[in-house]
């Protein structure tokens, strides 16, 4: 059976080499009109998609992320990728959002149960809408990571996110360098139906 919606979730990947290209504004808006178009929970919207383009604003917000996990002092359990970041910022190379053009921020209000799903649901639809659009993208996780860091906070407000605002992910976005990633084998076991 052939779908485009079905065909555009199989084949999208994650991409972490990005061209300097810029896409371009009516790229930019097409998948920002379809995280917008995400559901949310009794149709809140109370999501907040920051775009940001500007090379030196992404580099500011690299080095502000770098510095960030330098200073960040781990728990007991972390989460493994986490503590890969971490490390990762000892180099001053590192780069968190692969060098990627375009940079959208989903940040939500504080206290609300579903800003996490709310935000998860239009990444989702950025991720697809830019794969349909032949863009790559990747979720980068930092920012969420570091929601409490004072120097991550004070550059995001000065991008005009409000610094209650709870940060639930960002997507990359470029164009790919070469061809994407293979699709890692699906695992078993992960889906249950009953009848």
């Amino acid at each position: 059976m052939n779908n485009e919606v079905l065909d555009c979730i199989q084949t999208r990947r994650s991409v972490r080499d990005f061209k300097e290209t810029q896409i371009s504004e009516e790229e930019l808006n097409r998948i920002l009109n379809a995280a917008v178009y995400a559901p949310s929970g009794s149709n809140n919207q109370t999501w907040l998609f920051t775009a940001v383009q500007n090379k030196k604003t992404l580099e500011a917000l690299n080095e502000r992320v770098r510095l960030g996990f330098l200073e960040w002092q781990p728990g007991e359990k972390e989460y493994p990728a986490k503590l890969g970041a971490r490390k990762r910022a000892l180099n001053e190379e590192f780069n968190f959002y692969y060098h990627a053009p375009t940079l959208i921020i989903a940040s939500n209000v504080p206290d609300y149960p579903n800003a996490m799903a709310d935000c998860s649901t239009a990444l989702q639809n950025v991720f697809l809408s830019a794969q349909s659009l032949g863009i790559g993208s990747c979720w980068v996780n930092q920012l969420t990571w570091l929601n409490a860091s004072a120097g991550v906070r004070e550059f995001l407000a000065d991008l005009g996110i409000p610094k209650e605002h709870v940060i639930c992910g960002a997507a990359a976005l470029g164009y790919g360098n070469g061809e994407p990633p293979k699709a890692p084998a699906r695992k078993e076991g992960t889906v249950h139906i009953v009848r």
